[in-house]
Formats: C-alpha cells, structure tokens, sequence
C-alpha cells in the first residue's frame, strides 16, 4: 500500500514539473522546453523528492542550475496542487538515460551494417 501511494504521488509530481517546464512557468532561459522529467523518486518519509531530468539539447549542467534555481518556486506550486501534510523538497538529478540509449541504439545499427558487409 506505501509503495504505491509513493508511486502515484511521484507520478503527480513529474505531471505538475513537466507541464511547467512545457508551459514556460519557469521563467529561467537555462531550462528549455525539450527538458524532460524521466522519473520521480518520492522517499518514504515524504521528505525529499528526487527529480530525474533528462536534457535533450543545451547546456545540461546549465539546465540543472535552472531548475535548481527555481525549486523554491517549483515546490510551492507541486504543493498547492498536492494536498500532503508535508510538501518534499526537490532534489534535481540529471538523467542520461535516454542517451544512453540512443547511443547502444546506434551501436546495434553499427554492428547490423558491419554484419551485413561481411556477408
């Protein structure tokens, strides 16, 4: 029961900081609009909330800065919207993830061609 209040809560908090950052209520010019939250990590005590941001293109150092700036803002805004006794901080993690991924993606395309050569 626990762990799926504090899955659903995370999920609500990635909805409410991804339609931020896709509105531009965050008004720094070092979050653009193709960073995304990727995963919400809420711990058990409500007391923090780690944020995954995965930036697409820009400065991705930059960006977190950005939404590390504007946490104080972002906090009291996932707060109004969820009704907890405690609001977490938020903690901003970057995600390289789907990087990752596009570069093992073009790996196994690489090896695919390679293979396909040597027939």
């Amino acid at each position: 029961m626990g762990q799926m209040r504090l899955k659903r809560i995370g999920e609500e908090i990635k909805k409410i900081i991804s339609t931020m950052i896709q509105s531009g209520e965050i008004k720094d010019p070092r979050v653009s609009t193709l960073t995304s939250i990727t995963e919400v990590d809420v711990t058990e005590d409500f007391k923090y909330a780690y944020v995954y941001v995965s930036v697409l293109m820009g400065d991705k150092e930059a960006a977190l800065k950005g939404l590390k700036s504007a946490s104080g803002f972002i906090r009291k805004e996932v707060g109004r919207d969820i009704k907890l006794r405690y609001t977490p901080e938020i903690v901003f993690k970057l995600d390289d993830s789907i990087e990752r991924g596009i570069y093992m993606s073009k790996l196994i395309d690489k090896l695919k061609d390679e293979e396909g050569n040597n027939d």
